[in-house]
């Protein structure tokens, strides 16, 4: 692999390092460089932004889903061609699982990766007050990984008269992006919706780019990263010879949330991915064995997924035949009797759970999760475990209890997941490399072979 890697971290969330990640990884790619970007954490969101509008590679790294060394594997693998990674954190740069931890922290994933760290500092309404905030983060861990420093909403003149003082300080001044409201990058309800933001947002970033060349130093930027040490990791272990299986796995506008490495892992266990569309294909993909119904945000599309009669009558007649099924919040959803919109208009869908699922006024769930089987099925087998995440407004009349989920805090609890011999479903994301077990076992009832 290429070892040339940098990671991009702030202070506090509202520093601007998605917009600033934004923009110099369109620069890179405008460059002709061949980029990967990861983002550190469980973030559907971003990951799906820079594939759909800047066309790049990207996937996540999270110190709560995997060990030290899977998450060097897992890097290590997604990098691939990559000529340059660029990784984008997390919340504060030590921010971690509890409120006095740095556990899963992007601190943390730096050192993992041994990635040196520009720190995103945004100094609206600053001058030499951003050099303390720099400093503080130098000095509250020794080892910060911290190599150089962006300042944003910051003015060239008041960059260039603090630039000498960053030097001393020992840190490379890499530059500023000044205050640019129409280069914003709004956040929006779950990520991008339809191809004309995308296009208005692709104009927007690729002026962004051609500004970040004028006032951020790229090559030295790509020098730090190429300053970044050999990297290895351990090869994975190996894998149980596993049947051949055809999984159709639901992907378009409204189904978009999965990350990446779930799907590689389905496929190094031997299964052929079949994707197709809940919104506009009348049928199942020919030789379908099994299902994944990813995450997504079906209510932006209940209309249209109500519409398509004929496949919510295929998915629901395949489940009840006994074909397996893994659901994952949208995915879950989708198998209800009734949907609710956004404007409160409820639809029918897929109709497996006599169930309505309904819109709430707040986070109804948020955050990791560690869930712990309390029944075996075919797919499940009681008292083991598979790491998660939750992040919904929706609330379900059908949410199971077969499995029970704790935060790491292990202060909260609470019970989840619909199952049976032949269907996992629930409003958790799964990242399947923490128990591959469970997938391995749903690949097999998928084959026919438990």
């Amino acid at each position: 692999m290429n070892d040339q890697r940098i990671l991009l971290a702030a202070p506090a969330s509202g520093s601007g390092k998605t917009m600033l990640t934004c923009g110099v990884l369109q620069a890179l790619h405008n460059r002709g460089l061949r980029v990967s970007s990861f983002k550190c954490g469980p973030d559907y969101i971003d990951p799906m932004f820079h594939e759909k509008v800047i066309g790049i590679r990207s996937g996540n790294l999270d110190l709560f889903f995997s060990g030290k060394e899977t998450l060097r594997r897992l890097f290590c693998q997604n990098v691939g061609d990559a000529e340059i990674s660029v990784i984008e954190g997390v919340m504060g740069y030590y921010d971690g699982l509890g409120a006095a931890s740095d556990e899963a922290s992007t601190y943390r994933i730096a050192q993992a990766l041994k990635a040196p760290v520009v720190l995103i500092v945004n100094a609206r309404g600053q001058s030499v007050s951003a050099l303390a905030t720099l400093e503080g983060f130098l000095r509250f861990r020794p080892d910060s990984s911290i190599r150089a420093v962006i300042f944003n909403q910051m003015s060239e003149h008041v960059f260039l008269s603090l630039r000498g003082e960053v030097q001393k300080l020992g840190v490379i001044p890499l530059g500023y992006v000044p205050r640019a409201e129409e280069l914003v990058v709004e956040s929006r309800h779950l990520g991008l919706v339809t191809p004309d933001e995308i296009e208005d947002l692709s104009a927007k970033l690729h002026k962004l780019a051609n500004l970040i060349e004028k006032t951020i130093d790229l090559d030295a930027l790509i020098a730090l990263a190429s300053d970044a040490p050999e990297l290895s990791a351990p090869p994975a272990e190996p894998l149980p010879q596993m049947p051949k299986t055809k999984i159709a796995v639901a992907r378009d506008e409204a189904f978009c949330f999965f990350y990446r490495d779930n799907l590689k892992l389905m496929e190094r266990l031997g299964a052929e991915l079949l994707f197709f569309s809940p919104i506009r294909d009348k049928h199942l993909p020919e030789g379908t064995q099994g299902m994944l119904l990813t995450g997504g945000y079906p209510e932006l599309y209940a209309k249209a997924l109500s519409e398509n009669v004929s496949m919510r009558e295929a998915v629901a007649k395949a489940i009840g035949d006994g074909m397996p099924c893994l659901a994952e919040c949208g995915g879950f959803l989708y198998l209800h009797r009734e949907l609710e919109d956004m404007q409160g208009t409820f639809y029918p869908m897929a109709g497996v759970f006599d169930a309505k699922a309904r819109r709430t006024q707040r986070l109804s769930r948020f955050g990791y999760i560690t869930l712990t089987a309390n029944i075996s099925t075919g797919i499940l087998e009681a008292g083991e475990q598979i790491r998660g995440h939750e992040f919904h407004y929706y609330e379900s009349e059908a949410c199971g209890d077969a499995m029970t989920a704790v935060k790491p805090s292990g202060t909260k609890s609470w019970q989840c997941i619909r199952t049976e011999e032949n269907l996992l479903a629930g409003f958790p994301h799964l990242f399947y490399e923490s128990n591959p077990r469970i997938i391995m076992r749903f690949l097999r009832v998928c084959a026919g072979e438990e």
